[in-house]
């Protein structure tokens, strides 16, 4: 076993040899493929062997199945444990759906900088809400919202101070919580007009803003608006959908939340929300499948903090769109390709090509066959540096 601290310091190259690569854009895998990592990019992908660079760490993965780092599009990790765990199930991108305080700026910091070995964060810092709560105190000007933040210049003013610490997307609501007892989800908060205000702020610097929606009119309010994903969109209906599809809004369903509220454990373990979370079910689902046959862009997200309860991971939510009615390979490109593409990086990861970053995880099984195959990730690349290494298994 190949030791761990070790491993993240190495800047060596990093041969896998005898992989078979399911790419993110290919319909079968491609068999006996050498994949040479320099530079914390993806330098060659090629059928056959290869002849290593001299200092290259070579990895024999023995027909092992390598696929792109999976990107988990709607997460609200806040520390470092919470981000190993995230790393070690296989995700090396995540798109923060805020944080208290600009934690997720401060990680995204400390995986640029190289202090931890990742995943990328796309943080979204404080969530453009009408009650800040105690997030009040994250900056000075916020004083001036200690009575709500719902009129236009108090909106831009939230906007604006998530902008001056560098966030990389905006998140706001349009519907209150399914995670709170004492709320209705299907409730309206922000209307139109409300949530408009928030686009037009983000957009002058050219911020997408991400809209947590579990009701209807919510929902297609943020539409209207200009958001660029919906989150949740529990009670969607299919004129919704299809506005969300002429538009191009991408839908991050969380499904695997909802699964989370009606189990006992993880994230939500609550009378009153168990009993909510089984009313969901139905409905998300039927979301889900519709927006699938209508042709909606669905991305993976685990609306998970990892925290040490958490029992929800990307690979499950993938699994669960299977179940839904997506193809393996559509769900798989549920975290991948078509992630990469709503956080608007798909030029530098998502896929498994030459020049891209070498963000990749490695499994044991076929997950075109069996897509459960992915919850059981045994090696994590990101940016080139080996984050997790389970393999070999015999001394």
């Amino acid at each position: 076993m190949f030791a761990l601290a070790v491993l993240l310091a190495t800047q060596a190259p990093v041969v896998l040899t005898h992989a078979n690569v399911i790419d993110g854009r290919s319909p079968k895998p491609i068999a006996d493929v050498t994949l040479v990592l320099s530079g914390g990019k993806i330098a060659r992908i090629t059928r056959g062997p290869v002849t290593p660079p001299a200092d290259a760490l070579v990895i024999d993965l023995q027909g092992r199945f390598v696929l792109p780092g999976l990107i988990d599009a709607h997460t609200h990790m806040s520390d470092r444990a919470a981000a190993r765990r995230a790393l070690e199930s296989g995700v090396t991108t995540v798109r923060s759906a805020s944080t208290d305080f600009f934690q997720d700026v401060g990680l995204r910091e400390l995986v640029r900088g190289g202090v931890l070995p990742g995943p990328e964060v796309l943080a979204a810092g404080l969530f453009v809400t009408p009650d800040l709560g105690d997030d009040i105190l994250a900056d000075p000007r916020l004083a001036e919202l200690a009575g709500g933040v719902n009129t236009p210049d108090a909106l831009r003013l939230l906007v604006r101070v998530n902008l001056d610490h560098g966030v990389d997307v905006i998140k706001t609501r349009a519907t209150e919580r399914a995670g709170e007892p004492d709320q209705d989800p299907r409730k309206q908060v922000y209307t139109e007009a409300q949530l408009r205000v928030i686009v037009e702020a983000a957009a002058a610097k050219g911020i997408p803003v991400m809209c947590h929606a579990h009701g209807d009119e919510g929902a297609r309010a943020a539409v209207r608006a200009g958001v660029r994903s919906i989150e949740h969109g529990t009670y969607l209906s299919d004129s919704t959908l299809a506005l969300m599809k002429q538009r191009g809004t991408y839908f991050v369903p969380t499904y695997s939340t909802v699964v989370d509220l009606a189990e006992p454990g993880g994230d939500y373990d609550n009378p009153t929300l168990r009993i909510r979370g089984r009313a969901m079910l139905p409905y998300i689902r039927r979301a889900v499948q519709h927006a699938h046959q209508m042709g909606v862009k669905i991305v993976a997200g685990g609306d998970t903090q990892y925290g040490p309860a958490s029992v929800v991971r990307i690979s499950h939510e993938i699994a669960r769109l299977v179940e839904l009615g997506l193809t393996p390979l559509e769900a798989i490109q549920s975290a991948t390709t078509v992630a990469a593409e709503l956080l608007g990086i798909e030029r530098r990861t998502g896929s498994l090509q030459e020049g891209l970053e070498a963000d990749l995880i490695v499994i044991g099984g076929n997950p075109l066959d069996d897509i459960t195959a992915l919850e059981d990730v045994q090696v994590v690349i990101s940016n080139g540096r080996v984050a997790l290494m389970r393999l070999p298994f015999g001394k």
